[in-house]
Parts: structure tokens; C-alpha cells; sequence
């Protein structure tokens, strides 16, 4: 796969026109939520990567009421809507103290903050929107302290398999973005570092009245293709109905479904075993002292 297959202007682009809630993506966190309840951490600072429109940060306070949340999003208007959402005692004491939330417009893949910063990096799908998903990692790992925990979600390759094999049918450019292997994914953060990955995948599904529908939907909350190489002026009304003779000729029933494969992992930063300049960091650990007989 090429590693520049994405065009991240129009990625953006998509983004900054949202019209709808991402019902499905407040799903999948709502379900990464969960996994907490099975891993034992008290964050004092937490980033989340790809905030959107903030309501992972809702969660996040709820569970670590005391700690310090940065969303950080491309997406000015998200974080509008991020600021505008802020509970009245959050403005009250940003004015008077120390804020416990933050809003930063930045890139993921090159975050504004120093190594170390943080306790846990929380990302929901913000994955899904790099071609290089490798140098994301790496930057998360950067700034997390030793001991901090990454979690995260993104779409796997079977998501919206229908659609694209449907398009492909129809017209040789892409429509649909490639997606990373979760086994890939796994291999990635065992390359950048990260100690104890654990990964795993599920399918969901959804209906929909018309293909015309899933469309719309996914241009509503922002899945706009950015692909490098898709087509720059209008489809044609004959590509267009090829591909929607394709879609439904391989649904069955009266709604069209549209398979999403969604993929959770997590990892810790272990200690480092080298130094920047590549010599190893051996460590002695005193003894214990015995009781004097």
C-alpha cells in the first residue's frame, strides 16, 4: 500500500462540513469505555487524540473526575463545539485556577506537546485517517510518560468491503480507503516500543433504506474519500447506476447493509532499554537487607 495514498486537506475538508452526530463512532467509544473497567490506571493528564466533537471527553471525565483532559482535534469546528459543550463550573474554573480540560487544534502525527506528558492517550477512529499509522504511533508512544497507557480504536480492512467492490465494478479509481490489518497494527506497536499489545476486532453492522442513504449518511458526519487517486470531477449517472445495480445485487432482503470492522487494541510504554544514541540501559536493583541475627 502506498504510504501517501491519503490526501489529508480533503480528509480535513470532510471533517470541517459535518452536519450530522456519528452515531456509530459514539458506539465504538462508548464500547473502548468499557474496556477500563478491566485495566487498572489513575491518570493524572490524559490526551485524546481525535476528540471530535468531545463527547469521549465527557466520558473520560466521568470516569477520572480529577485529572487534567487535552482533546485535540484537526478540526476547528469540532472543537468549537468541544468549547461550547464545557459545563458552566469547567468556565467558571478555567477563569479562577488551573483548567482540568484543554482544547488544542493540532495533527495527530505531530503532537505540540513534550515527551512524557501524559498517563493514558485515548483515540477513537482517529487511526483510520493516516496512511502512515506506524509514525502516529511512534508520536503517541513519545508523549506518554514510562508506565502510560495508549487506547484506541480504527475501521479494519472488511469495513464497507460491499461498497468498495460494488464501486470497483463500476469504475477502475478508489472510493473507499484501505484500512490496516489488526495483525498489522499489533506488529506496528511492537516496532515503536510499546510493551503488552493486546488487539482485537468485531463486526458491525448497519441497515440502511438505500444505498443512496449509507452515502448520505457518510458524508453527513464527515467520511468524505480522500484518496490521492479518486475521481476529481462528478461520477456519471451510468457509473453511478452500475454501482448500485453491484451494491444490491449483493444484499439481500429490502435494507442494504454496510459492514464496519472495528478494531481495539491497547499497550503500555515500558521503560526504555537503550538510549537515544542506541547503548543499553542496564539497571541494578539493590538487595534487599537481611534481619541482623
Amino acid at each position: 500500500m502506498s504510504e501517501d495514498w491519503l490526501d489529508p486537506v480533503a480528509a480535513r475538508r470532510g471533517f470541517e462540513r459535518v452536519r450530522a452526530e456519528d452515531a456509530l463512532a459514539r458506539e465504538i467509544e462508548r464500547r473502548l469505555f468499557e474496556r477500563l473497567e478491566y485495566i487498572k490506571v489513575a491518570p493524572q493528564r490524559v490526551l485524546d487524540v481525535g476528540c471530535g466533537t468531545g463527547a469521549g471527553r465527557i466520558l473520560l471525565r466521568q470516569r477520572y473526575p480529577e485529572a487534567q483532559i487535552v482533546a485535540l482535534d484537526w478540526s476547528l469546528p469540532a472543537l468549537r463545539h468541544c468549547a461550547a459543550s464545557r459545563s458552566l463550573i469547567e468556565r467558571v474554573r478555567t477563569l479562577f485556577g488551573p483548567p482540568r480540560e484543554l482544547l488544542v487544534a493540532g495533527d495527530a502525527g505531530r503532537l505540540p506537546f513534550a515527551d512524557g506528558s501524559f498517563d493514558l492517550v485515548w483515540s477513537n477512529l482517529a487511526l483510520a485517517w493516516t496512511a502512515r499509522p506506524e509514525s502516529w504511533l511512534r508520536e503517541w508512544h513519545r508523549v506518554l510518560k514510562v508506565g502510560g497507557l495508549l487506547m484506541f480504536t480504527t475501521y479494519g480492512p472488511d469495513t464497507l468491503r460491499t461498497l468498495r467492490e460494488a464501486f470497483a465494478e463500476a469504475d477502475a479509481l478508489p472510493h473507499v480507503h484501505p484500512f490496516v490489518d489488526m495483525h498489522d497494527l499489533g506488529d506496528a506497536l511492537v516496532g515503536c516500543r510499546y510493551a503488552d499489545p493486546v488487539m482485537d476486532m468485531e463486526m458491525l453492522t448497519l441497515t440502511y433504506p438505500s444505498v443512496e442513504a449509507l452515502l448520505r449518511e457518510l458524508h453527513a458526519i464527515g467520511y468524505r474519500n480522500a484518496h490521492r487517486a479518486r475521481r476529481r470531477g462528478l461520477t456519471g449517472r451510468r457509473l453511478w447506476a452500475r454501482m448500485i445495480a453491484a451494491y444490491k445485487a449483493r444484499s439481500e432482503g429490502e435494507r442494504i447493509p454496510a459492514g464496519f470492522e472495528i478494531v481495539y487494541g491497547h499497550a503500555w510504554k515500558a521503560a526504555p532499554r537503550e538510549t537515544a544514541d542506541g547503548r543499553q540501559i542496564i539497571r541494578f536493583h539493590p538487595r534487599p537487607e537481611r534481619d541482623a541475627r
